[in-house]
C-alpha cells in the first residue's frame, strides 16, 4: 500500500483552519490517545436545568444527570465551575478532582467553550447563593472542533455592556445553528411557531376537517397569480412544477366528498427576497362545502383571536411598531371603497383606460402590459394596504383580479373575496369558490389571454381541474393563511427571516 493512501490520525490539517481549531484537533487526538471516545453514542438525561432551578429545595441534594454545552469555564486547579446549556437553559457545574476522580478530571483540561458533555451528580447551593449541579461524573459527549463566539460582559459606569456578541443578522440567518446556541432567546419565537401551528390544527380537526396531503411537484400550477420553480421528471422526460398553492387538488378532494379539509404545507414561488418575502413559505389552506366567505369571516377572526391568546395568553400583540388588537370583529371595508377612502378617487365602473389614467394622477408608473385587475392591485398595494394597521377585511374584488372566486351575489363584476390586513400586511385570502365550471373555463382562458400580453403571472388553463368540477362541486369556502407571516405577526418579529429557522439568502 502506498503511505499517502494509508489511514491515519496523522493527517496534514487543512489550510483553512486557525490556531484555535487546530488546538481543538490536537485535544481530540490527545483525547483519542488516552483512550476517551470524544463521540459516544449515547447519555442518559434525567433532569433539565429548568426544571432544576425552578423545582430545588434547600435541604435535599437531588440526585440528577443533566446533558448539554459547555458555554463558560473556570478551571481552578483541583476544583472548576463550568456554565452547562441545555435545550430549556443553564445551570452551573461545580467539579472536583477528588470527587469525579483523575481521569474524569484530565478529560476535562481537554474540554472548551462548546463541547457538549453529561454530568452526574446532585443539586446544592454555592456560597454566594447560586443554585448548582455537584459533579460525582463527568462524560465528554461531543468535541467541538470549531469555536463558537461567545460574548463578553462589562461594567461600565454601573452598567452591564456586552462586547462580541453574535449579532450580525446575515450571519445569524446563514448560521442559524450558532445563533441557536449563543442567543437562545431566539428559540422562543419558533417554539411560538410549532405552537401556532399545532392550536390551528386542533381548531380544524375539531371541527370534523380531514388534514390531508397533497403533490408538491404538479405538471401544471395553479391556485394563485405567481411564476412557479420549474424542474424535470427525468423517467417521464416530463417539465415539472413546484406548486405555487395547495388549492386546485384540495378543491378536487371536495368533489370527491370530503366536506372539508386541509393542508399545512410548502409553496413555492419564484418572486424577490424581502423582509415580508420568502421563495419557499409555509401556508395552510383550508376548503368547506356548504360555506360562503362571510361564515370564513367569522372563521378567521375566531381563529386568530383564539391563537393569540393559546399563544401569547392575550390578544394583543405588537407588530412592525404596531400595537394590534386581535379581539373581533373585525373592521369590513370593500377593495373599491377602500381606495376612494384613502385616495379619494371612486374608480367605480371605469374603464381600464380610465383607471391607467387614475394611477398616473396619483404618481403611479405602470407596466403599460398590465390589466385593470392588477393596475386596482397596484392603487390598493400604493396608497391602502400600508395604511390599514388594525385587523381589516377587505372585500368584493373585481372579477378579473380573482378568477377562481364565485361573483358576487348581488353586485355583477365583483366576486365574493376577501383578504385580511394586518399591520399594513395581508395575511391570508378567501374565496367564496367558483363552482360553475362553464363560468370557470371562460375565467381561466381569459388568465391564458393575459399571458398572452406579456403576464407571467396569469393562470394557466388546467384540464383536469375542469373535469373535476365538471362532476360537480358543492358551494364551498375557501381560505389561505401565509404561517409566516401570522407567526410573525404573534411574535412580534419584523422579517420573515426571523420565523423561519434557514431562509434563502444570496450566495456567499
Amino acid at each position: 500500500m502506498h503511505k499517502e493512501n494509508q489511514n491515519t490520525s496523522e493527517q496534514q490539517p487543512q489550510p483553512s483552519l486557525n490556531d484555535q481549531m487546530l488546538r481543538r484537533l490536537e485535544e481530540r487526538q490527545n483525547l483519542i490517545d488516552a483512550g476517551v471516545n470524544p463521540y459516544p453514542c449515547k447519555f442518559d438525561v434525567s433532569r433539565y436545568s429548568h426544571d432544576i432551578l425552578i423545582n430545588f429545595q434547600d435541604d435535599i441534594q437531588e440526585p440528577v444527570s443533566v446533558a448539554g454545552r459547555i458555554m463558560t469555564i473556570r478551571k481552578m486547579g483541583k476544583a472548576s465551575f463550568f456554565n452547562l446549556q441545555d435545550s430549556r437553559g443553564r445551570i452551573q457545574i461545580y467539579i472536583k478532582k477528588d470527587e469525579v476522580g483523575d481521569a474524569a478530571y484530565d478529560t476535562f483540561k481537554l474540554l472548551d467553550i462548546g463541547d457538549i458533555v453529561g454530568v452526574k451528580g446532585y443539586t446544592f447551593k454555592t456560597k454566594t447563593g447560586e443554585i448548582s449541579v455537584h459533579a460525582q461524573q463527568l462524560e465528554l459527549l461531543t468535541k467541538s472542533l470549531r469555536p463558537i463566539p461567545v460574548a463578553k460582559e462589562k461594567e461600565i459606569d454601573g452598567e452591564k455592556v456586552i462586547f462580541d456578541a453574535f449579532s450580525d443578522k446575515e450571519l445569524r440567518y446563514r448560521q442559524r445553528y450558532v445563533d441557536l446556541i449563543v442567543n437562545p432567546e431566539v428559540k422562543e419565537t419558533f417554539i411560538k411557531r410549532s405552537a401556532v401551528i399545532s392550536f390551528m390544527r386542533q381548531f380544524f380537526a375539531k371541527q370534523g376537517w380531514l388534514e390531508v396531503e397533497t403533490p408538491i411537484l404538479q405538471p401544471i400550477y395553479g391556485g394563485a397569480a405567481a411564476r412557479p420553480f420549474t424542474t424535470h421528471h427525468n423517467a417521464l422526460d416530463m417539465q415539472l412544477y413546484l406548486r405555487i398553492a395547495n388549492e386546485l387538488y384540495l378543491k378536487r378532494l371536495i368533489v370527491g366528498g370530503f366536506e372539508g379539509v386541509f393542508e399545512f404545507g410548502k409553496d413555492f414561488r419564484n418572486e424577490g427576497i424581502d423582509r415580508f418575502h420568502n421563495p419557499e413559505f409555509t401556508q395552510v389552506e383550508l376548503y368547506v362545502a356548504y360555506k360562503d366567505y362571510n361564515w370564513m369571516m367569522r372563521l378567521v377572526e375566531e381563529l386568530f383571536y383564539q391563537t393569540a391568546l393559546e399563544v401569547n395568553q392575550s390578544d394583543v400583540t405588537t407588530f412592525l411598531g404596531n400595537e394590534i388588537n386581535l379581539k373581533p370583529p373585525f373592521k369590513r371595508l370593500s377593495i373599491i371603497d377602500a381606495i376612494t377612502e384613502y385616495t379619494g378617487k371612486d374608480i367605480r365602473g371605469q374603464s381600464e383606460e380610465e383607471l391607467r389614467y387614475t394611477a398616473k394622477d396619483l404618481g403611479l408608473s405602470l407596466d403599460p402590459k398590465i390589466s385593470s385587475g392588477k393596475i386596482i392591485d397596484e392603487i390598493f398595494g400604493e396608497f391602502v394596504e400600508p395604511k390599514l394597521i388594525q385587523p381589516t377585511f377587505i372585500t368584493d374584488y373585481p372579477t378579473e383580479m380573482s378568477p377562481l372566486a364565485k361573483e358576487h351575489a348581488s353586485q355583477p363584476g365583483i366576486v365574493e373575496r376577501f383578504e385580511l390586513i394586518v399591520g399594513g400586511k395581508e395575511v391570508c385570502n378567501s374565496f367564496s369558490e367558483l363552482n360553475d365550471p362553464v363560468i370557470q373555463r371562460e375565467r381561466l382562458e381569459s388568465q391564458a389571454r393575459l399571458r398572452q400580453r406579456g403576464d407571467e403571472e396569469a393562470m394557466i388553463v388546467d384540464e383536469d381541474f375542469l373535469r373535476a368540477i365538471e362532476y360537480g362541486m358543492p358551494p364551498c369556502a375557501g381560505l389561505g393563511i401565509g404561517i409566516d407571516r401570522l407567526v410573525m405577526l404573534i411574535t412580534g418579529q419584523d422579517s420573515i427571516r426571523d420565523v423561519i429557522f434557514f431562509p434563502h439568502l444570496k450566495p456567499e
